[in-house]
């Protein structure tokens, strides 16, 4: 085969190219046959001009495993191929993080799958705890300013670090089965778009007509980046667990699975080859909707599965809105973004009236918080100046110990204030992400969630995103729910009072990182 191909970065962004990665999982270990068949894999697959890179997995399903950064060093020594690393923010903290990107920019490492990472889930005597110091619009954004020189903090002034030179990218999931989720999913792609998104990769999921509501949101809203699909081949106890939601953000629903058991009973011993076709025609209806690539993935796949899922895709790619039909797995009672296209079975580009969907959800606490906010804490607010007086004279005094202690008390009472110092709960909704959010999330949802939901504590706690959405609306305020950027929290302020860190202008609001 020739070996004149592409890099990840020109197929992605080239207008002519249709750009394809293979998933590798590396698993837990470092000399184990995983690892080694991994690295095989790649192999075999090198030089092949329709693979553009080769993508490995961080720890997926919060599990440990051999971090993707020594089994892409190898892949790139030994074959001089690329891959796409999956870059994660749970593991570690805001220093880890810049610390790996360095290396990596050093090692040649430079496509990067940003994303937030699945909750840690078990570890070495016992379940983890989970870092999640930075979220994945924060890790973008860092990225963009290492790519433009870093400026950073010396004994005299600052000095700005060599460019890098990352190709990075960001998730977001049209798989959601209510307005609120749905929502969130989109209006956090916008947050990563503005904050450097190079490219977006779908999450996991089945339903033609939600890969097409996602192309057609982006030409709406004018996210001008390449737009990836995700293909899974997929076995039955992979699909049972996406079922269940073992696997956090992946979406096999009750009619899918139901189908792909019954293909098993009919014919166990080619229930692996119509895996195969299935993905290949999801291949055709991907590039055939305008995607820009796909990324493909499954459990002991081969490279000749590959190459089958290939060239079969490109088969089917002339008919491929025939093929749409055996995609319909709408989720139960499914919101979409789009009214349907009858003719098609896809969806036309006329948005539904959101006045007629969704729910409302006003409360006496919301309300509460609200009212106290307008009055004390907008600076248009009309007892702002003489509280902001009152605050720089405590900041200073003996009063400063009490009044932060009664602040932290009031607020652990109404809504489990974790004393960040950094407040932003009046940005989302009076939502608190350091109690609320199991990740922490202050720019948005993860992709974890299912039927509104939180990702940790299914059927127990409620995606705090989803809350806001429905207080919002409830008010016939905006519904787009656009967040504006917040930074992360400063723990230099841990213990201290959020309040008076506002007066006297020591929170985010005087500390973007712009």
């Amino acid at each position: 085969m020739t070996t004149n191909k592409l890099s990840y970065k020109e197929a992605v962004l080239s207008k002519t190219h249709f750009s394809v990665t293979w998933e590798i999982v590396p698993g837990r270990g470092s000399t184990e046959k995983q690892q080694d068949k991994a690295i095989e894999a790649a192999k075999q697959a090198a030089g092949d001009p329709r693979v553009n890179a080769f993508t490995i997995t961080d720890n997926p399903s919060g599990k440990p495993a051999i971090m993707p950064y020594p089994l892409a060093q190898e892949i790139l020594k030994e074959t001089g191929e690329e891959t796409l690393y999956h870059f994660t923010c749970k593991d570690k903290n805001r220093n880890e993080i810049e610390s790996q990107l360095h290396a990596m920019n050093r090692s040649g490492l430079k496509n990067l799958l940003v994303m937030t990472g699945d909750y840690e889930s078990e570890g070495f005597a016992g379940r983890p705890k989970p870092v999640f110091d930075l979220d994945a619009v924060h890790v973008l954004k860092m990225i963009k300013k290492m790519n433009e020189g870093f400026e950073v903090p010396i004994r005299k002034g600052t000095k700005r670090l060599n460019k890098t030179d990352f190709f990075a990218g960001a998730v977001v999931s049209p798989f959601k089965s209510t307005e609120p989720e749905q929502l969130a999913q989109y209006y956090k792609m916008h947050q990563k778009y503005d904050n450097g998104a190079e490219y977006f990769i779908t999450q996991l999921g089945f339903d033609a007509r939600k890969f097409h509501e996602l192309r057609l949101y982006t030409q709406k809203y004018n996210i001008d980046v390449p737009l990836i699909g995700n293909i899974f081949v997929l076995s039955v106890p992979v699909a049972n667990m996406m079922n269940k939601n073992l696997i956090p953000g992946c979406v096999v629903t009750d009619k899918m699975l139901a189908e792909l058991k019954a293909e098993k009973e009919k014919d166990p011993d080619g229930n692996h080859h119509q895996q195969l076709i299935r993905s290949a025609k999801l291949y055709a209806i991907l590039k055939g909707m305008g995607y820009d690539g796909v990324t493909i993935a499954g459990h002991g796949m081969s490279y000749d599965d590959l190459c089958l899922v290939l060239e079969k895709g490109e088969e089917y790619l002339e008919n491929w809105v025939d093929l749409v039909k055996e995609f319909d797995y709408p989720m139960e009672n499914g919101y979409y973004f789009f009214e349907k296209d009858s003719k098609t079975g896809l969806n036309t580009d006329v948005p539904v009236d959101r006045s007629k969907t969704g729910h409302k959800k006003a409360n006496l606490k919301t309300w509460f918080f609200g009212s106290f906010h307008s009055l004390f804490f907008s600076e248009k607010a009309i007892f702002y100046p003489i509280v902001k007086y009152f605050a720089e004279k405590i900041d200073k005094g003996f009063l400063k110990k009490p009044f932060t202690w009664f602040e932290y008390y009031s607020k652990t009472f109404m809504n489990e204030c974790r004393f960040c110092g950094d407040c932003v709960m009046h940005e989302i909704g009076y939502q608190c992400p350091m109690s609320k959010c199991p990740k922490n999330q202050r720019n948005g949802a993860c992709g974890g969630s299912r039927d509104g939901w939180c990702e940790v504590y299914p059927g127990e706690q409620r995606c705090i995103y989803v809350e806001m959405y429905e207080q919002y609306k409830a008010k016939e305020k905006e519904y787009t729910m656009k967040l504006r950027y917040i930074p992360p929290v400063n723990w230099e302020l841990y213990k201290t009072s959020s309040w008076l860190n506002f007066f006297n202008k020591r929170d985010y609001n005087y500390r973007q990182d712009d």
